[in-house]
């Protein structure tokens, strides 16, 4: 399946750029939002992301992770298409059933790839890769679908974690 990048980047904008005044997870406020659920429920980006996750996905990889909520879609569809399995990572343990943060099986010594939706800072993605990491997990990388490029490229860096993205914020339009 051929991609084309360009075509999906101005799909993902048309249905999830936001223009506004919103305050994003970090605390920051931007003049734009990209909703990650209203590209992430659509079922013709959907299939186009996973293929895209995919292909980034390197020899020797166990398992994929996604983190609650936003990463959910996402890396369930690339487990589809990649036939790895996937985990998820919540918010926080819950407080019943089983009480777990992490669903899924994750050994210690996996090779693991964690999918984000829209990087700001990186801040859930790195959370999220410090629960692998202590459960002996190695997070090889974090590949986002965007980067907003205002600093999760460099606090994954100081984590150790390679990051990559499939779309920046030009990249949709985005040039503030």
């Amino acid at each position: 399946m051929t991609i084309d990048k360009e075509a999906l980047a101005a799909r993902i904008a048309e249905v999830a750029l936001l223009r506004g005044e919103f305050t994003l997870r970090s605390g920051r406020t931007s003049a734009y939002y990209l909703d990650k659920y209203l590209f992430s429920t659509q079922p013709d980006v959907l299939v186009e992301l996973a293929e895209l996750f995919a292909e980034r996905i390197p020899e020797g990889i166990d398992r994929l992770a996604g983190a609650e909520l936003g990463g959910i879609p996402l890396v369930t569809a690339t487990a589809m298409r990649s036939k790895l399995p996937c985990l998820f990572i919540r918010n926080s343990k819950k407080d019943y059933g089983t009480a777990k943060q992490l669903e899924g099986v994750l050994n210690a010594g996996d090779k693991v790839i964690l999918l984000e939706d829209v990087a700001t800072t990186g801040g859930q993605a790195l959370e999220a890769a410090g629960i692998m990491q202590e459960m002996g997990a190695e997070v090889v990388k974090v590949i986002a679908t965007i980067d907003r490029l205002e600093g999760a490229r460099e606090n994954f860096a100081a984590a150790g974690i390679a990051f990559e993205s499939l779309f920046t914020k030009q990249d949709l339009g985005v040039d503030e």
